[in-house]
């Protein structure tokens, strides 16, 4: 959920799909979790995948980073990388868990998890939402941080061993275990012998965990080491923006009705990778130059893009404490005014973190990688 540096000329269209995707995360939460319009449920019933979409685009751009250090036979820095990722991740997250432990008027919905959970980034391992559902949405920056932390290591084995041109293989292993892992947690853990298919259980092992969910941040990847290594092949792939789009399109559209029943084995097995694939065949769009993604510029998707991860941290608060607040005022809490109210507070609050945490602690971090170049 996150942008860096270095990788400008790409990123309008990127905007547009991290924008895409945090506004379809807000209204599948705000569609489950909280009294809304009914139109809201028509729009965001598969809106659960904009955190898949979040995974690709990591994916994409930590690896396109790390890539490019390698194209430039430079050596990965693992504490360049690291104080890049605690300056843009741990500060505003570290607040948002402070917030939620300090003050319990903000839970959303049954206790917290264990503070360690947060703090270790493990929270994702053994959820169960309906003992620990407040904060529960932390799952996927969980996997996320657990990836930002092995994956720069793995790429100094392969290339320490000189076998980083088997990495391909690598990923495709990687990709194929998800089904097999998946298929082994649905049949002995979830599917139980006379009983229906318990949700709570079925999330545990398949929905949340990161051996289930790591499809997305290896599309991401792959994409990354198709246009950073193959550059002749993508190139020839990036010309035809529009039948990538389509592509992607169809893909999902096929994935929401596999999905249809999230719970069954199908779909747990299935539905993931390719919800993942749909949602890579539209990013390499979005990074075809000739893709109207790519070309159109937008403040609007721009500016949501860059709030995006201070929205995922904090949305379910502000929509919890704003509707309890305003139902002392008589405001319906179905009402779109709510709704409306409950959107506007969101952007203002997360422009606020993003004003006070987020952007002080990016140009310290800015001034300590200075520093350490200018040393060197």
């Amino acid at each position: 959920m996150n942008k860096e540096g270095g990788l400008s000329h790409k990123l309008h269209g990127l905007d547009h799909l991290r924008a895409f995707a945090i506004l379809f995360v807000f209204l599948y939460h705000y569609g489950r979790l909280f009294p809304h319009p009914g139109w809201v449920n028509n729009i965001s019933e598969f809106g659960w995948t904009g955190v898949d979409l979040f995974f690709v685009l990591s994916g994409y751009l930590i690896a396109s980073q790390l890539f490019l250090k390698i194209a430039r036979q430079n050596k990965i820095s693992l504490k360049e990388f690291f104080t890049k990722r605690f300056f843009r991740i741990i500060p505003i997250y570290l607040v948002v868990v402070a917030v939620y432990f300090l003050f319990p008027f903000t839970h959303e919905r049954e206790a917290l998890a264990p503070l360690w959970k947060y703090l270790t980034f493990t929270q994702n391992i053994g959820l169960d939402v309906q003992s620990n559902g407040t904060f529960s949405h932390a799952w996927s920056l969980c996997i996320e941080e657990q990836f930002y932390l092995l994956f720069p290591l793995i790429l100094i084995l392969l290339i320490r061993f000189k076998i980083l041109h088997k990495g391909f293989w690598l990923l495709i292993i990687m990709f194929l275990a998800g089904f097999v892992i998946r298929t082994y947690c649905y049949k002995n853990l979830v599917e139980v012998a006379g009983q229906d298919i318990d949700w709570i259980n079925w999330s545990k092992w398949i929905y949340y965990p990161t051996w289930s969910r790591l499809d997305g941040l290896l599309v991401g990847v792959t994409i990354a080491a198709l246009l950073q290594f193959k550059a002749n092949f993508s190139k020839k792939i990036l010309q035809h923006e529009n039948m990538l789009l389509i592509t992607g399109l169809l893909i999902f559209a096929v994935t929401y009705f596999v999905c249809s029943d999230a719970e069954s084995f199908t779909a747990s097995v299935f539905g993931f990778p390719l919800v993942d694939i749909g949602y890579g065949f539209i990013v390499l769009a979005a990074l075809s130059p000739g893709s109207f993604l790519y070309r159109r510029k937008s403040f609007i998707t721009a500016k949501i893009a860059a709030l995006s991860y201070g929205i995922y941290l904090i949305h379910k608060i502000v929509i919890h404490v704003t509707q309890n607040q305003l139902a002392k005022f008589k405001v319906e809490d179905k009402s779109n005014s709510m709704f409306l109210i409950c959107v506007v507070i969101v952007f203002i609050t997360s422009l606020l973190l993003n004003e006070i945490i987020e952007k002080p602690f990016l140009k310290l971090r800015s001034k300590i990688l200075l520093r350490k170049k200018n040393i060197q």
